[in-house]
């Protein structure tokens, strides 16, 4: 029976390092250990090169070899032959193997040693199975197809995009047993992501950030693929990435949120959601376990992600086209204490404070200010997404603003943090700034 490399990519996921056999030009071979051996395509695997060794020296010259690998489940050993074509030392699949070989170090005590130059891709002639006993693999726990079934059915009745936020998360935890989850949109013009949802930790993080090509969840962004690891990796942790990656700036108050995560994770996948060409956002996921998720997870999750993708597109820009028409209504805010709140507004970075606690920044933070101003001169409290789509004072970029995303964002942000205030929506894009209480606003030019 042919056997096929879709078949056997649970061998190529590094629990059992490849071995791999090289000739010289004179015919005297090489055998070694293999530290990664990828999944390209089909027809096609990539390993890692790391040092230039007799390995390298022998397939610049003969590009000929075989490869032997090991089903970690099963037992079952396969030969590979293959012909090296050629070596990548950027773009996606390289930063998607560095990423997986940092965590491969890091769980074999060999960080700092191991440090990717390139990924080089060979084309698979043929695959033989060695004739040996081996193991039945046991049962699959879930069935992914009919996960994402039942996931694209739920996100498709959503018609809100925090609700679509939340559903996402949801059905990772019930369909594919995922139970820690993050949610990020992307601030593409800033080149960084901010936390919209999370599910499964101690604290949402809901507008805690990441910069574009830090950590999993960064180089995920940034070059637009998959990253994957199975193995605990200190350089790819969530927390350090984004604290390493947020901008060393002279600025002398707190406007970090903490990031969620689990403290070690061992299984880490961040996919990114991309839809009409651009970047959304990206999905994290993460598990205390090692090996959590292999290929077929990778697979299903950047299915998902298409499937997200295009949610957020049909409930963003062009939601509110029709509903937005009409003028927002202008009515006195409600109030429901006599309690004054004070807010103040940093114009450097839009970083908005309320009774000297942080609270949001960015455009989210610009948002804020422009409600809170037009409601203290005029006694609005009805707005609509559409007006502030045009406001030119609010920088946000002519294509792709996720503005739908940012009022989330700030929605939830004023929920956990500051009851004084809430944003409500009223309709399709129509939303209420509701005030429980006085505001003095303070706008401070810093």
């Amino acid at each position: 029976m042919t056997v096929t490399l879709d078949q056997i990519r649970s061998c190529l996921e590094g629990s059992i390092p490849a071995v791999l056999a090289t000739s010289a030009i004179d015919g005297t071979p090489n055998v070694a250990y293999v530290s990664q051996m990828q999944y390209v395509d089909p027809r096609h695997v990539a390993l890692s090169f790391q040092f230039f060794n007799k390995t390298r020296e022998n397939i610049l010259t003969n590009p000929q070899a075989t490869a032997l690998v090991i089903d970690p489940v099963t037992g079952s050993s396969y030969r590979l032959s293959l012909l090296y074509l050629r070596t990548e030392t950027a773009g996606g699949l390289f930063q998607h193997m560095k990423a997986k070989l940092a965590g491969i170090a890091s769980h074999t005590g060999m960080s700092g040693v191991f440090k990717l130059q390139g990924a080089d891709i060979y084309l698979v002639q043929a695959i033989e199975r060695v004739p040996g006993h081996s193991l039945p693999r046991p049962a699959a726990p879930r069935n992914l197809l009919n996960a994402l079934r039942s996931a694209s059915q739920r996100l498709a009745e959503c018609c809100e995009l925090g609700l679509l936020f939340d559903t996402a998360l949801l059905v990772l935890a019930q369909e594919f047993g995922i139970s820690h989850a993050l949610l990020m949109m992307a601030d593409a013009p800033g080149e960084r992501l901010y936390t919209v949802a999370s599910r499964g930790y101690g604290s949402t993080g809901v507008g805690s950030e990441i910069a574009f090509g830090d950590g999993v969840i960064g180089e995920a962004a940034a070059h637009r693929v998959p990253i994957r690891i199975n193995h605990m990796t200190m350089e790819y942790r969530y927390g350090r990435a984004a604290r390493d990656g947020a901008p060393r700036r002279a600025w002398p108050l707190e406007t970090e949120i903490p990031f969620p995560g689990l403290a070690e994770p061992h299984s880490q996948l961040a996919v990114p959601i991309v839809g009409a060409g651009r970047l959304l956002g990206v999905q994290c996921v993460e598990s205390p376990e090692d090996l959590r998720f292999g290929y077929d997870d990778e697979d299903a999750l950047v299915t998902l992600a298409h499937l997200l993708a295009t949610s957020v597109l049909a409930l963003q820009p062009g939601a509110d086209a029709v509903a937005g028409a009409a003028e927002a209504t202008i009515a006195p805010a409600a109030a429901g204490t006599s309690e004054t709140v004070e807010v103040r507004h940093y114009r450097a970075n839009h970083s908005v404070f309320v009774d000297g606690e942080y609270l949001i920044k960015g455009v989210a933070g610009a948002i804020l200010w422009k409600l809170l101003q037009a409601q203290a001169a005029s006694g609005r409290c009805d707005f609509s997404n559409r007006e502030l789509r045009v406001a030119a004072d609010l920088g946000l970029p002519e294509v792709g603003d996720n503005l739908e995303a940012r009022l989330v964002l700030l929605q939830r942000r004023l929920a956990e943090r500051c009851p004084a205030m809430a944003i409500e929506k009223t309709g399709r894009g129509q939303f209420r700034l509701r005030l429980r209480g006085g505001v003095r606003l303070l706008d401070v030019d810093a």
